[in-house]
């Protein structure tokens, strides 16, 4: 275990833009007292940010997993020499008056339920993306805090990002002259969740009835309970919902963060692997804000079945492509690079992976100011929701093989070099797009005023897509 003394010096080396004064070195009165709320991945990294955070101090860890909880409880212990409490119950944990903040790292189902639960219990909130897994339940979200004045950050750390700060409002200043398209990358190396013969038994360790929340009680075929909800649409929101928000977010801010768009549609499947998951590994989606084609790219086979490596489109692979009269800005968390029209890297935009974007929430609750809100609540919502739309585009679809697909792709140049590069790629995965097929789905008119598909009777049943059918105990309640 580190010394207090040791620990002080080692994370102001990691860390110097933070203030590192450790929080069990200040008087708690002037504390936020953090719990946070789910304690595996995203978990981790937030509570070493709430360490490393002047101002604010850990008082609690929760999790509906035993093992999972007393782990990390220990890890807290061992690194920082605190001893944190630990809670199984997140209704209970509110009912602590010695919780200020909630840090929420639960899987998607339960960011509304949990956030709207801690607005209306009067504490403030910080919650991973996406901030909602549907586009109704979103909406509550915005409402609860807004009607119980709570301060709200979404975890969208590009907004922190020094780099995208500098080199976003360059670009508006037409520095490579009008932008012509933007187009977001999210590549990954995935590989297949699995599946089994008969339905999973959770963990012993695991409240399955709280795991599951508001979700729907399915039976699971996949081995793995934990980080793989996020192939399965009750819980998840496929790549596009999980690492897909960063990019997007990204998307809206390179276009000044207009609301939600009049068009989407999207493609995709799930190819090469005969797995458990029901989310696509493989798909496009555009959007259609009226001016500036947008599109969005999940690739998430290897580049070939015996290269474990991520694919990459002008060596990029996760962040986002601006490409302007003069140039492309090539980037995204960390910064990025522009590059003139003969491909000649230009200018570079040093980023710093956006690390005080947790300091900026701790700030804002403290200040009670809007202001200070590194990543609001609302736009983060408009973020979320294009992964949403996309996904019920692509729900609604309509098997389609590879040679319908890429009839309909000729239509559009850059669609058609988009699908090219995907089908290379399933070739060397020797896909045979005439069985493993496409989901081809519609153009979809979305009205951000009602927050509602028009069009007709496909819309109707587009529109039923937008909220979920939740378990009665768990009912994310309507506010608005």
């Amino acid at each position: 275990m580190l010394s207090r003394r040791k620990f002080i010096k080692s994370s102001a080396l990691a860390a110097s833009t933070f203030a590192i004064t450790p929080s069990w070195a200040k008087a708690a009165n002037g504390d936020v007292r953090v719990a946070v709320v789910g304690v595996r991945g995203r978990g981790k990294s937030l509570i070493a940010d709430v360490f490393r955070t002047e101002g604010s101090r850990l008082v609690a860890l929760c999790d509906v997993d035993t093992a999972e909880l007393a782990k990390r409880a220990a890890a807290v212990d061992e690194e920082y020499g605190v001893i944190v409490s630990q809670e199984t119950d997140y209704r209970k944990l509110l009912e602590r008056k010695d919780v200020d903040a909630v840090v929420l790292t639960t899987p998607n189902h339960w960011h509304a339920l949990q956030t709207i639960w801690g607005c209306e219990a009067g504490k403030d909130v910080y919650v991973e993306k996406p901030v909602c897994h549907t586009v109704w339940e979103g909406r509550q979200m915005v409402a609860a805090a807004k009607k119980y004045n709570r301060i709200v950050q979404a975890g969208f750390q590009n907004r922190s990002d020094v780099g995208l700060q500098e080199a976003f409002p360059w670009i508006h200043a037409g520095n490579i002259g009008e932008i012509k398209m933007v187009r977001g990358l999210c590549y990954r190396n995935r590989a297949s969740i699995g599946k089994i013969d008969t339905s999973l038994v959770p963990p012993k360790s695991v409240d399955y009835d709280k795991w599951l929340g508001p979700a729907e009680h399915q039976d699971l075929y996949r081995p793995e309970l934990h980080y793989d909800w996020h192939w399965d649409f009750n819980t998840g929101n496929g790549d596009l919902g999980n690492q897909g928000p960063h990019e997007l977010d990204l998307m809206r801010w390179i276009l000044g963060d207009p609301d939600h768009p009049v068009k989407i549609q999207s493609l995709g499947g799930r190819f090469g692997w005969d797995d458990a998951g029901d989310t696509p590994n493989m798909g496009v989606t555009t959007f259609d804000w009226g001016g500036i084609p947008a599109l969005f790219e999940v690739r998430n086979l290897w580049v070939k079945p015996e290269l474990n490596n991520a694919p990459n489109f002008k060596g990029s692979r996760v962040g986002v492509i601006v490409t302007c009269e003069g140039g492309e800005f090539r980037g995204g968390r960390g910064g990025g690079f522009v590059y003139d029209n003969d491909g000649k890297r230009a200018k570079a935009f040093k980023g710093d992976r956006g690390s005080n974007h947790f300091p900026a929430f701790v700030k804002a609750v403290n200040s009670r100011k809007e202001s200070d809100v590194a990543a609001h609540l609302e736009s983060a919502y408009k973020s979320s929701c294009l992964a949403h739309l996309g996904n019920i585009s692509y729900l609604k679809g309509k098997d389609a093989e590879g040679k319908s697909v890429g009839k309909f792709a000729s239509k559009d140049g850059v669609l058609e070099e988009t699908l090219g590069r995907y089908n290379e790629q399933m070739a060397e995965w020797s896909i045979d797009q005439s069985k493993e097929l496409w989901k081809l789905g519609p153009e979809l008119e979305f009205d951000a005023r009602s927050e509602k598909f028009t069009g007709g009777d496909s819309y109707k049943q587009a529109n039923k897509l937008l909220k979920k059918n939740y378990r009665p105990s768990y009912a994310v309640p309507s506010i608005v």
